[in-house]
């Protein structure tokens, strides 16, 4: 379950949204819902979050100043520092590898 459907399933759900759908649209969101065994509402609302959260993450356009930017570059040109935490984390086995 993602983070959007975990927090709709938990929340009280009090903003109201409205929509209106061709006759068309309807049925197939009708239709999708019913296959999913899932209300209408609830049909919309994760699909509409998770197209909603894909958009956010798709964003690869940031608008920086020149300083940001040339601190960013900057960054980026400096050798790789010695990090003990990072060697310990990826010394370990991932919870989801011990099968």
């Amino acid at each position: 379950m993602t983070t959007t459907q975990t927090t709709i399933a938990r929340s009280p759900r009090s903003a109201r949204l409205g929509l209106r759908a061709t006759p068309e649209q309807e049925a197939v969101l009708r239709r999708a819902a019913d296959a999913a065994r899932k209300s209408l509402t609830d049909f919309i609302l994760e699909s509409a979050c998770r197209a909603a959260e894909q958009t956010l993450l798709d964003q690869r356009l940031f608008m920086v100043s020149d300083g940001q930017y040339q601190t960013l570059l900057d960054l980026l040109d400096r050798p790789a520092e010695d990090n003990e935490g990072l060697r310990e984390l990826f010394s370990k086995h991932a919870p989801w590898d011990n099968r």
